[in-house]
């Protein structure tokens, strides 16, 4: 959420950037609704003076005097009754403006209206060639008994799966790769959250209202989660922190789902888009600096392709155009890592940073060195998630014999060299 003095300053600027993000807002609708919703507050205020200064008059007064003042302040209580419904009105349409007017896109961020138009940055590895026909992971997987997709589909329905065997060990090895990969970087708190998170930390993190239709809804209200970034962002919710305390990095772990509603058609098969999955995130309050936010976002992205490299996957790295840009984010990347047997690069990391766009609508402030209330600046970057990965992994250490490679740095957390002997 931006500020709304921020926003009727540079309501052009807004413009702009809802333009380049592909964004539908009528900024200039919010500005008049926020003028009504000011001239009605200052209505309600003095209508409130005028009972307070009728309440301590009347109480000085008796007979016909009173009786006069009571039925004056009778028409008072209606006039505010009358004006407070206009208000609340109101402020349900200026509350619902606000939390969807986008955040500004970094100027280098480049034009574009979707993914197709993300810009390559830089590339990494060698691409593995082979010497027979490269198979997908779900031919690979099934032949060598590490998942089963057709009784995943009887028990969970439609992109449903189940790993087993060496699909488990090597979801578990990764899982313990990479938890070590980071507590040797340092500075992260690991975590493991939760996935079933109430609405305030989806609407503080800017996935409601937006994407109400691809999350899944309890009966009690709660949603389930598509990411751990939603529980680790809401962790700090109504706080103040210190600034000494800043960054606080979290690295963060939970199941995750998504209902795909807007992937119908696309990947139907296997382990690309899944509605049952798992992440690690790496999560960051900074205090509020666009420097410091932009040092960040090139460190968390490097955190994540440094684990790409030790694996030896070869990958690029694209800027997000604007269109593929979400409501809160000021500047993206996408690692997208080489599937042989689709032949193409596949996202399978992403890497934001947002400002105090978050932060505003959790409240997470800090005080400054000089007393000063600031909203933090947040970022986050996938860490790894599988079962996607595990696509990768299997795709690239392919054997023609339908066996898999263990990756080198993978072999002490799985224990053998090879997968799938008993395909």
């Amino acid at each position: 959420m931006l500020d709304i003095h921020f926003i009727r300053e540079n309501a052009d600027l807004i413009k702009m950037g809802a333009a380049k993000k592909h964004i539908e807002i009528d900024i200039d609708r919010l500005v008049q609704i926020d003028d009504e919703r000011k001239s009605l507050r200052q209505q309600l205020d003095a209508k409130r003076a005028e009972q307070n200064h009728a309440s301590r008059t009347i109480a000085l007064s008796s007979g016909d005097e009173k009786e006069k003042l009571l039925e004056a302040m009778r028409f008072v209580k209606e006039g505010m009754a009358e004006l407070d419904e206009r208000y609340k009105k109101v402020m349900e349409e200026w509350q619902l403006l606000m939390l969807m007017v986008p955040n500004l896109p970094d100027m280098t961020v480049p034009e574009g209206a979707s993914d197709a138009d993300n810009a390559e940055i830089r590339v990494w590895g060698e691409k593995p060639e082979f010497s027979f026909p490269a198979k997908d992971h779900v031919e690979l997987m099934t032949k060598a008994g590490m998942a089963d997709f057709e009784r995943g589909t009887k028990v969970a329905g439609f992109r449903g799966y189940f790993l087993k065997g060496d699909g488990a060990l090597l979801s578990f090895a990764l899982w313990r790769f990479l938890t070590d990969h980071f507590m040797q970087k340092g500075g992260f708190t690991p975590m493991i959250v939760p996935s079933l998170v109430r609405r305030e930390g989806f609407m503080g993190t800017g996935y409601l209202p937006q994407s109400e239709e691809d999350l899944y809804k309890t009966q009690d209200g709660e949603y389930l989660s598509g990411t751990a970034e939603v529980a680790t962002m809401a962790y700090h919710l109504d706080e103040t922190l210190e600034k000494s305390s800043l960054p606080l990095k979290y690295f963060s772990y939970s199941p995750c789902f998504r209902r795909e509603i807007g992937a119908h058609g696309k990947d139907t098969k296997g382990l690309v888009r899944v509605h049952e999955f798992y992440k690690f995130e790496q999560v960051v309050l900074c205090e509020a600096s666009h420097e410091e936010s932009v040092r960040l976002h090139e460190e968390l992205t490097q955190n994540a392709e440094d684990a790409l490299k030790i694996l030896e996957i070869p990958y690029h790295v694209v800027v997000n155009c604007g269109g593929d840009l979400g409501l809160g984010q000021v500047k993206k990347y996408d690692i997208e890592c080489w599937m042989p047997g689709e032949g193409k690069y596949r996202e399978t990391h992403s890497s934001s940073y947002f400002h105090d766009f978050q932060t505003r609508r959790l409240n997470i402030r800090y005080r400054d060195e000089d007393g000063t209330l600031k909203f933090a600046h947040s970022l986050n970057n996938t860490a790894l998630a599988t079962p996607r990965f595990l696509a990768v992994l299997v795709e690239n250490y392919q054997n023609e014999d339908g066996t898999i490679r263990v990756p080198k740095a993978l072999v002490p957390y799985v224990g053998k060299e090879i997968l799938g002997h008993s395909a």
